[in-house]
């Protein structure tokens, strides 16, 4: 290779890594089911962002597959939620759940990433397949004997989920 393409090669390089880097990141965390409007976090003061710069830059926020969930407030330099987050609908049983995106501003380009972490609440009831059970106990049963009963399900996870495979026995 001649000293030309060497010194080529290393400065698409640089513009790649200048244009391609992430010049700061933050993250949340946040109850499920919040309602519209809610604010998440100060991304403007979180990140050290003037607000002119927000306005000017003509902030953007970028997702693969989640935009409808959060908004960005320029005036004020806020996170807010857009749409209410079912974490379980979201993420299903995965733990963490979380939402990735950036924040992107123009002239200069700077990248700005932020992860909203979806906590768990307690809103869902545990359930079994069946609504109704019935079971045949004979008389000469022990005083004690346990029954097994089919699992329940529970959509919620972590300490909001069914804690005990000892939960599904009736006495």
């Amino acid at each position: 290779m001649s000293g030309g393409t060497i010194r080529w090669q290393v400065l698409v390089f640089a513009w790649l890594f200048s244009v391609c880097s992430v010049d700061g990141q933050v993250a949340y965390s946040i109850p499920e089911e919040m309602s519209k409007g809610s604010i998440i976090g100060n991304f403007a003061q979180d990140l050290g962002l003037d607000l002119k710069r927000i306005k000017s830059g003509k902030a953007r926020i970028y997702t693969e597959d989640n935009g409808e969930y959060v908004e960005l407030n320029k005036d004020k330099g806020l996170l807010l939620v857009k749409e209410r987050i079912d974490r379980e609908a979201l993420c299903g049983q995965t733990t963490p759940c979380a939402i990735h995106l950036q924040i992107t501003l123009e002239d200069p380009i700077e990248f700005y990433t932020v992860t909203v972490e979806i906590n768990d609440i307690n809103d869902n009831v545990p359930s079994f397949k069946k609504g109704e059970m019935k079971f045949r106990i004979s008389e000469s049963a022990v005083v004690g004997a346990k029954f097994a009963l089919e699992r329940a399900m529970d959509l919620d996870v972590g300490v909001n989920g069914l804690q005990s495979p000892n939960a599904n026995v009736f006495y």
